[in-house]
């Protein structure tokens, strides 16, 4: 089932529209304001990844050629990467330690002083 876009003519914002039947579509129409005189935008097209896809793409040497293991920034922002790709929320907790060693550079356990 497509999902068509269109931009209403009157008011300039954009609707997006689940068409249910392809043989018999609804008459398109702007959700904001009502209008009939709508435009059919071109979008694009968007099919979903596996698992195992996005974990291919995660491993690829291609994708890691930024990667500085010593580097906290670095391996926070692939974190990051990751936790999207994967569509995980990695939590409050963790998303602030990542936050952390971007902005000091680094994060302490309270260990190095031992």
């Amino acid at each position: 089932m497509p999902i068509y876009e269109y931009l209403c003519q009157d008011c300039r914002k954009r609707s997006s529209i689940l068409v249910l039947n392809l043989r018999n579509p609804a008459p398109a129409g702007c959700r904001h304001c009502g209008s009939s005189k709508v435009d059919r935008l071109l979008s694009r097209f968007a099919a979903p990844k596996s698992e195992e896809a996005r974990l291919e793409s995660l491993a690829d040497p291609g994708n890691l050629g930024g990667l500085d293991e010593n580097d906290p920034q670095s391996v926070a922002r692939l974190m990051k990467k990751m936790g999207e790709e994967m569509g995980e929320d990695v939590g409050d907790d963790v998303e602030a330690m990542m936050d952390q060693a971007g902005d000091d550079g680094g994060i302490t356990d309270g260990t190095d002083s031992l």
